[in-house]
């Protein structure tokens, strides 16, 4: 297996790459900068120098900031090249190299208004520009019959703490009061997602005919209130400030508002049926990610 990352700097690029070298699996992660639909050219004399077996796209425009969701609505051309013409540019190269891919998209692809986990046979109805374009990302990608598109839940991980981060700094700043938005979520760890990343990679390089839309997330959904609730008690084990605070904690549920969605959560069932891969529980993962906040002085990063 000789993987070709895009997309190796966002949070699961990330924790994929030290999931890599760990296993010392040959893989290639050109920076950034050259990866824009313009480049095509330049991108597709790379990936034929290199010669990879894979090429796994990482790349998202939402990356490590939980606040992108909104601004992609005021940066529609920036989003679109990223998520939906990038997208389209590494399908096209890979089908002409014959190499099997591997593509991030996004829980937003769906509307939110469903009661139940969405499973991948549910018809996506994206409720803002994210979405969309990550949907034209997914379309674009299916061209190429030898993809894998996988979606996963909300993601959280030691380089993706921003929505963490707001809480704890809310408790602080409104002595105990946080606000949370009125949301169901599917948490979901970057680093079980890596692992989940190079399951699959390892099965298609068995030459597996697996190809299709996947899902991927933690094992319990729960509302962003039980989640942030449980932010601030392993934040209090380390943070004295937040530890005073907790019996006067007060979280406000706001209700969402597009581009959010009500309901993000997602069935791994396919996954597992396929690859045999299972959910993991997230509350190990979400404590790791609170106290990878802290330095040894006991004040966040």
């Amino acid at each position: 297996m000789k993987l070709f990352l895009v997309g190796a700097r966002s949070p699961t690029g990330k924790a994929l790459v030290e999931i890599l070298r760990k296993r010392r699996i040959p893989f290639l992660a050109p920076a950034e900068k050259h990866f824009t639909p313009a480049n095509a050219p330049a991108i597709a004399a790379m990936i034929g120098e290199y010669g990879p077996t894979q090429l796994i796209n990482l790349a998202d425009f939402i990356s490590g900031y939980h606040v992108a969701l909104n601004r992609a609505q005021f940066m529609e051309e920036r989003c679109r090249a990223i998520n939906a013409e990038l997208p389209g540019v590494l399908a096209e190269i890979c089908q002409r190299r014959e190499i099997p891919l591997l593509h991030l998209s996004s829980a937003y692809v769906f509307g939110g208004g469903k009661k139940l986990a969405y499973g991948e046979h549910d018809t996506p109805d994206p409720a803002g520009v994210y979405g969309r374009c990550s949907l034209e990302g997914e379309e674009l990608a299916r061209q190429w019959p030898r993809h894998i598109v996988l979606r996963p839940g909300w993601l959280f991980g030691p380089h993706k703490r921003g929505l963490i981060k707001s809480w704890l700094r809310s408790i602080k700043r409104h002595g105990g009061e946080v606000e949370v938005r009125r949301r169901r979520l599917s948490p979901t760890s970057t680093e079980d997602l890596a692992w989940a990343i190079v399951a699959v990679c390892e099965q298609v390089d068995c030459d597996a005919n697996v190809w299709g839309v996947y899902h991927y997330c933690g094992l319990t959904p729960s509302w962003e209130k039980q989640i942030a609730a449980l932010a601030l008690e392993y934040a209090a084990t380390r943070d004295e400030e937040i530890y005073r605070l907790l019996g006067r904690v007060n979280l406000v549920e706001k209700p969402v508002r597009a581009p959010e969605i009500f309901n993000s959560t997602l069935s791994g069932k396919k996954l597992f049926d396929t690859f045999g891969i299972k959910p993991r529980g997230w509350q190990e993962q979400l404590r790791k990610t609170v106290q990878s906040l802290y330095d040894v002085s006991g004040k966040t990063a």
